[in-house]
């Protein structure tokens, strides 16, 4: 007897015999391209699409202005906007050293205060990555700091990581958290980056940051970020420091769960 069922696209069918796809179970477990099937000597034409759906939001991901009115919506509290030197985008992608500037017009905006850290959400190369999660973990960040000082949020408009340091050196503030899109790939193409700096300084170099990266759906969840994040800045306020002479010591997951965290 056999059976009616029609195979599934994990399987394939020789006489009466249905042969199960071994990679199925390994592709529930990564976003990456694996035991990708063939017709013949070519793809198949769902592979072909998919990757090309991909490649397409990845190009949108780094070309899309970042929804400025949005965030400012779901922030519901005064923010701050800046622009890099980087007038437009093919500019800022071809000039990565303008991303790294105020515009003068937007460093004589900042005044200066007295704070502990300015959170700052800068488009990136993935503004879909900053619009999505920014706003959300700097939420999470002020309900885990309820005694710093912080400062307004900033939305910055064509910005790279080091503009934050310029930002925080403007606004008085001790440390900078900058959230910024990642470079897209073609299996993630909403990743948002965050960098830790101590006492930034225009030329502050990269090994004075620490940084978590991967946050997304699919990667680092936004609370455990938070968590994370939190204890490198409390260390950091305390050591005075960041970068390579701030180890990340932070209890893991399942230790903060059992704390209950």
């Amino acid at each position: 007897m056999t059976d009616s069922t029609p195979p599934s696209t994990s399987s394939r069918t020789t006489g009466d015999i249905v042969h199960l796809d071994p990679w199925q179970d390994l592709r529930a477990l990564t976003r990456a391209r694996i035991g990708l099937g063939r017709s013949g000597n070519a793809q198949r034409t769902t592979d072909v699409l998919a990757f090309q759906a991909a490649h397409a939001q990845a190009r949108d991901a780094v070309h899309t202005a970042l929804d400025v009115d949005a965030m400012k919506a779901a922030l519901g509290e005064p923010c701050l906007v800046v622009h890099s030197r980087a007038p437009d985008r093919p500019t800022y992608l071809r000039r990565p050293d303008l991303g790294r500037r105020l515009a003068p017009e937007s460093l004589a905006e900042l005044k200066k205060g007295d704070w502990d850290v300015v959170f700052v959400a800068a488009d990136g190369l993935s503004s879909v990555a900053t619009a999505e999660g920014a706003v959300t973990l700097y939420q999470e960040m002020k309900k885990r700091l309820p005694h710093w000082k912080i400062a307004p949020l900033v939305m910055a408009l064509q910005g790279r990581v080091a503009l934050g340091d310029e930002i925080a050196q403007a606004m008085g503030a001790r440390m900078v958290v900058m959230m910024i899109g990642e470079r897209p790939g073609l299996s993630v193409a909403d990743s948002l980056g965050v960098y830790l700096t101590y006492a930034p300084r225009v030329g502050t170099p990269d090994s004075a940051r620490n940084c978590l990266s991967n946050i997304h759906l699919h990667g680092l969840k936004t609370a455990p970020a938070a968590d994370k994040l939190a204890w490198l800045m409390k260390e950091a306020l305390s050591r005075q420091v960041t970068g390579v002479a701030l180890k990340d010591d932070s209890p893991d997951e399942h230790s903060l769960l059992s704390q209950g965290r």
